[in-house]
Formats: structure tokens, C-alpha cells, sequence
């Protein structure tokens, strides 16, 4: 095929697969916030790079980000006290998840830190499942890797956090997990998260791939030496889901649909639980399959998606319905450009 093809052309640089110059664009200093992340993520600054840091702290001072910030509450909430899913799609959840995709670092900024401390002591259960009701029968896998991704992204480390991905590592393989029907096992599945490999109860009980994307996402953000043979067994399982059908084409099991999402080619800023196919190939490159020649295609479907200039337009957003709008639809958008270079470039650089 043409993608073969393409990805077989070894001598090309990530770049060289680009029109235009985009990242001249991203790097105007009138969008704060995307020019900190192209600095970091496609320009590879050091922190100590005085420029990078001015760009790190006008991100936070001056962007979406600072105006996120300003609406959370002192105690570390957004809109509503609690485990912070409701309502969406400005609650704690989704306005922390919000924040790490814009590169917010909590360093940076003590509420950010405050938000993350109280998120943990509302939204994670005992057993390591992040919640959406303040109960471990709350769990999801959307959710799970959301968070287990944003608390990694956002440079907030804590201990309980080892247990949040092993309950994430245990629901793909099933180890050590009863069904949803033993209701007085100890550990088991719930209704959401029915059984393993991404099963959920929103996808009439069969594998949720917009979950699994979620958790390979997550797992790749875990730095190998901490990830335990545990964890390296449901990488393995998730990437094998992941792979089980050309990830361009997206024919994952359909719950309640004879044909996949049209939102796996819909690609946006912010994602929360729905996903796309940039995020998909971003999880598996973030695992080291970036060079598999069973992502040709979906890396041939992310090139053709850039106009002359080099630069992807948004098909979906959250507009009014989050903190701060980034973008109107069917035009050039910042953020969606940056998404997928950076997803072009961990696919495809050379390591």
C-alpha cells in the first residue's frame, strides 16, 4: 500500500512528512500556552533553557491554563465538593485532565498541587480505583487511565498511585480479580468495569477500545523500572487489543453499533473519554511501537489529515461546556496541530 510504502522510507525524518512549516505557527507568542508545550515536546528545550523557562511560566501566568486555575475553589475543587466527575464537563476530573494536556506542571503552581492532593483523597477508592461516585463500584477504564495519565503528566507523584495501576494492571488481565456477579469477593469487577481486556458494561459488556486507549496511554506515561511484571503483562495484553485490527480502520468490538465511532477520525481538543486515532497511535509509540509496520495506515490517515501549511484542523471539541474554549471547529486549530506532530515525531524519530 501508499503507507507502506511511506513508512518504509527510512531516510525521512519526522519533519520531512510535513508541509509547510507549522511549527512557526505553534511557536507565536500571542498562544502561550501551545508555545510552551512545541518548546518542550517538538523542539526538546532543557528546563534550564532560560527561554523555555520564561515560556513555562507565561503558559501558567497568562494562558488557558491560569484562566482554569482561577476558577477552582480554595479547598482544590472545581464547580462541586466530592469525588469531582460531576458535572461535566468542568468538575475536578475533567479540569485537572484539561490542565495536563496543556503541559500544566504543579511545580509551577501550588493549586495545582492542592487540586491533585484533594482529587486523590475524594476520587480514589481504597482499592486503587478511581471513582466517579466516591465508591470503587464507580470505576471505569476511560476514567482510570485519564487520571492515572494526568496525575503522571502533571509531575504529581504519590504513593497511592502505585495502587491506582495495579488495579488498572489487574482489570486487563483479570489476575486476582472474582466476576461482577460475586458480589462478596474482596476484589472483583463491577458493572462499568465488567471483566478484563477493557470489557465495560457502556459497550454492552464487550471490550472498550476508548478505554484501552486510555490505559496503554497511561502505561506509557510509567517509567519502565517502575512498571512491575504485572503491569508488563497487561501492556503486553493492551497492545495486543490495540493491534487486533488496523488501528486506521478502528472495527474494535461495537457494543451498540454496527460500525465504529466516526470519532476515532474526529480529531479534537480537549479528549476526555472519547477518543481518537491520534491518541491511539500516541499510546502505542509511547510503548516503543511507533516503527510497527501495523501502524502504517494510521500514521498515512494523520499525514493526510494536514492542509498545504502543515497544520490539522479540530473536528470536536467541548465548546462552552468547559473552563475555557480553545478552538472553532473546521479551522486550523493549534492544539490539534500539536497533537499530531507530537504524536509524528515519538512515532517516527529515531530513537
Amino acid at each position: 500500500s501508499a503507507a507502506s510504502d511511506v513508512y518504509k522510507r527510512q531516510d525521512m525524518t519526522w519533519q520531512e512528512r510535513i508541509n509547510g512549516d507549522p511549527q512557526t505557527w505553534l511557536l507565536d507568542p500571542e498562544s502561550p500556552g501551545v508555545r510552551y508545550l512545541a518548546m518542550r515536546d517538538l523542539l526538546d528545550c532543557a528546563d534550564d533553557d532560560p527561554e523555555f523557562g520564561t515560556a513555562r511560566e507565561a503558559a501558567h501566568t497568562e494562558g488557558p491554563i491560569a484562566r482554569i486555575l482561577d476558577e477552582m475553589e480554595a479547598e482544590g475543587f472545581w464547580a462541586r465538593p466530592g469525588s469531582g466527575y460531576n458535572p461535566k464537563y468542568r468538575a475536578t476530573v475533567w479540569s485537572l485532565i484539561m490542565l495536563a494536556q496543556m503541559g500544566a506542571i504543579a511545580g509551577e503552581d501550588e493549586r495545582i498541587e492542592r487540586a491533585c492532593a484533594y482529587l486523590l483523597e475524594h476520587g480514589l477508592s481504597g482499592g486503587g480505583q478511581f471513582t466517579a461516585t466516591g465508591a470503587p463500584s464507580g470505576t471505569v477504564d476511560c476514567l482510570q487511565g485519564n487520571l492515572c495519565w494526568t496525575f503522571l503528566e502533571l509531575g504529581y507523584d504519590d504513593p497511592r498511585l502505585e495502587e491506582a495501576f495495579e488495579w488498572m494492571a489487574r482489570t486487563v488481565t483479570g489476575e486476582g480479580l472474582a466476576p461482577n456477579s460475586e458480589r462478596q469477593a474482596p476484589v472483583r469487577y463491577y458493572a462499568g468495569q465488567c471483566g478484563p481486556n477493557f470489557a465495560c458494561g457502556s459497550n454492552n459488556k464487550l471490550p472498550c477500545a476508548w478505554g484501552g486507549v486510555k490505559v496503554m496511554l497511561a502505561f506509557s506515561k510509567l517509567p519502565p523500572d517502575r512498571r512491575t511484571p504485572l503491569v508488563e503483562r497487561a501492556i503486553m495484553q493492551g497492545v495486543e487489543f490495540l493491534f487486533s485490527v488496523d488501528p486506521a480502520e478502528a472495527t474494535y468490538p461495537c457494543g451498540w453499533n454496527d460500525k465504529p465511532s466516526r470519532n476515532w477520525w474526529k480529531f479534537g481538543f480537549p479528549v476526555f473519554y472519547v477518543t481518537d486515532l491520534l491518541q491511539n497511535v500516541d499510546a502505542l509509540a509511547g510503548l516503543g511501537y511507533g516503527r510497527d509496520p501495523r501502524l502504517a495506515n494510521a500514521l498515512e490517515v494523520i499525514r493526510e489529515k494536514q492542509d498545504e501549511q502543515g497544520r490539522w484542523s479540530l473536528d470536536y471539541n467541548y465548546h462552552g461546556k468547559t473552563w475555557v474554549d480553545t478552538g472553532e471547529k473546521r479551522k486550523p486549530d493549534k492544539w490539534v496541530t500539536l497533537r499530531a506532530l507530537r504524536v509524528l515525531k515519538s512515532a517516527l524519530q529515531e530513537h
